[in-house]
């Protein structure tokens, strides 16, 4: 038997009548909980991310413009000009000791150093969240006389009143409403913190593609709108390349 245990299938099992007399009861004490999702929702973690959005709003433009720098060495690098760098192009750089090669290090290492006053704040305020969790965790379990926790993909099915991330949430949004963005000097993270951030940061990336590509829909859409019913003989613009990659 996947995903369940024998015994906790037998407690589901056992639990499912309570659905009968009221929804919003949790099946034999059973929920679910996403945990990175239950931090990433609260009042703290927004506002953390915003201020350094702003404090930082100078090395942000500076990544920006060094990541386009990046992406214009890798286009002289791209020999057949196919819009994609090869290993065997940057084989060949290496092997003919470009200098192009020196100046993409400088600007990646640049990069590095802009970032880590970003990351840093990022990961001391998603701590000073993720210490809060345990305890807003046990409060939505004793209040709901919750037995055992599993993550939302153990279920191939559970009505929404088994999710417990919402109320962890809003426990830690009373709790903590706000968080400072500044650690304290010498400051290392737990590494329990640098595998929850990597989580954040990957689904915040993930998010920012998925809206990307709305975007881009959204505005296809509006120029095919605009365009006459019966347009004249024109040549189609050519769609727009993607620039390459940086390393």
């Amino acid at each position: 038997m996947t995903k369940f245990s024998k015994t906790a299938f037998a407690a589901f099992m056992a639990g499912t009548a309570l659905f009968a007399g009221s929804a919003s009861a949790q099946v034999a004490g059973i929920a679910t909980l996403d945990t990175t999702d239950a931090i990433m929702q609260t009042k703290a973690f927004s506002q953390a991310y915003q201020q350094i959005g702003t404090t930082y709003a100078n090395n942000s433009q500076m990544i920006q413009t060094k990541r386009k720098e990046i992406n214009d060495i890798n286009a002289q690098l791209d020999t057949n000009k196919d819009k994609n760098l090869t290993q065997e192009e940057l084989d060949a750089a290496i092997k003919a000791k470009n200098p192009l090669l020196t100046q993409l290090e400088s600007k990646e290492r640049e990069i590095a150093q802009l970032q880590q006053p970003i990351v840093t704040a990022q990961a001391f305020a998603v701590e000073s969240i993720a210490d809060r969790y345990a305890a807003a965790q046990q409060q939505v379990v004793t209040q709901k006389k919750i037995n055992m926790i599993l993550s939302p993909d153990a279920f191939i099915w559970a009505p929404d009143a088994v999710d417990v991330t919402k109320a962890v949430t809003a426990a830690i949004d009373v709790a903590l409403p706000a968080v400072a963005i500044t650690p304290p000097a010498n400051w290392q993270p737990k590494q329990s913190t640098g595998a929850l951030y990597e989580q954040i940061q990957q689904r915040l990336l993930t998010a920012a593609r998925v809206q990307a590509i709305r975007n881009a829909q959204a505005q296809q859409a509006a120029q095919q709108g605009a365009a006459p019913a019966t347009p004249a003989a024109t040549t189609p613009a050519a769609p727009a390349q993607p620039q390459p990659e940086s390393r």
